[in-house]
């Protein structure tokens, strides 16, 4: 039996109703989101859903501080276990408005993720898939009331495997970083930009996948 990869199939994810939808994220993507934003050696940012800190190490390449939680810490065994939708956020973090909140978000929760997160952080960029941008409900719900400042499309694919981050991942998918500004002298629509091919090449790093100390082994 051949797998139906026509783009209409490979671009949705089913998950059920309490999966994780646990999908790490390349770091290269989101060194690519801090070459955007440029480096905060004084700010702190939160990666609310952390899972094994593929996206909360490359954070900290730019960052001074990151907290990293996710609802699963526990099982996961990276970050502190926090449910960012119902429960407040660590007592050690900063009062106030947040520098920033960045993460990958489950897919089926992403908008509540975006709502949660702009009243906290001058910055909120989430990860998506670029069919996220689709649907009536989502653009009266989210997309007209909070228009985000910037939409940066991914020209190459960034490959995500469920459970595990892995160099030799393939995908049909899509996505996009979506960023939103808490800037009231901001003027104009949402600015559309391409994240560029050869930039998982140019911000790849030796041990940013799971499987990079057994590809390794092998070689040596």
């Amino acid at each position: 039996m051949t797998q139906n990869t026509s783009h209409a199939v490979m671009a949705q994810r089913a998950e059920a109703h309490d999966s994780l939808d646990f999908f790490p994220t390349p770091p290269w993507a989101t060194r690519a989101l801090c070459e955007f934003l440029g480096p905060r050696p004084n700010g702190t940012v939160w990666e609310p859903a952390c899972g094994a800190g593929h996206m909360a190490r490359p954070l900290a390449e730019y960052w001074g501080r990151v907290v990293a939680t996710d609802v699963a810490a526990d099982q996961i065994g990276y970050g502190q276990r926090l449910d960012f939708l119902l429960e407040p956020r660590p007592a050690e973090m900063p009062t106030g408005k947040l520098d920033a909140i960045i993460t990958n978000p489950p897919f089926r929760l992403a908008a509540a993720f975006v709502r949660h997160a702009l009243p906290q952080a001058a910055v909120v960029a989430m990860l998506v898939r670029t069919a996220f941008l689709e649907g009536g409900e989502r653009w009266r719900d989210l997309f007209d009331p909070y228009p985000p400042a910037t939409i940066a499309q991914f020209a190459e694919r960034v490959p995500m495997h469920k459970g595990r981050c892995l160099r030799a991942a393939s995908t049909a998918t899509a996505y996009c970083w979506i960023v939103w500004r808490h800037d009231p002298h901001r003027i104009g629509g949402t600015d559309f930009r391409w994240i560029p091919p050869g930039t998982r090449k140019r911000l790849e790093r030796p041990g940013d996948y799971d499987d990079d100390a057994r590809v390794e082994a092998g070689a040596a």
